[in-house]
């Protein structure tokens, strides 16, 4: 199933404490928990179905862009978001929240 990036909407739904793109009866996600200025992204799930579409990135970018809006620190405890932490270090690693 091939999808299209630029039109697939992200939503937010903060009493799962996650964000969701949902196609079809499929579902990719990233879960958070918010500790005071703190947000801790972490799990990112993406149908195997979507695998290698840029379907996690899309989310990642959005989540971590979220975060820096909102004025979180970021966590990234979910490893798919720590990697992408990494490969973008300019634009988050200033948002990471360091122990």
């Amino acid at each position: 199933m091939s999808l299209d990036l630029e039109n697939l909407e992200i939503k937010h739904d903060p009493e799962e404490k996650r964000f969701e793109i949902h196609v079809g009866r499929q579902t990719a996600f990233v879960e958070y928990l918010l500790a005071g200025t703190n947000i801790a992204f972490t799990h990112t799930e993406v149908p195997v179905a979507w695998e290698g579409q840029g379907v996690g990135n899309k989310l990642a970018k959005y989540v971590l862009d979220y975060a820096v809006e909102h004025g979180y620190k970021i966590q990234p405890l979910c490893p798919f978001i720590a990697a992408y932490v990494r490969r973008h270090a300019a634009e988050y690693q200033e948002h990471v929240w360091n122990m």
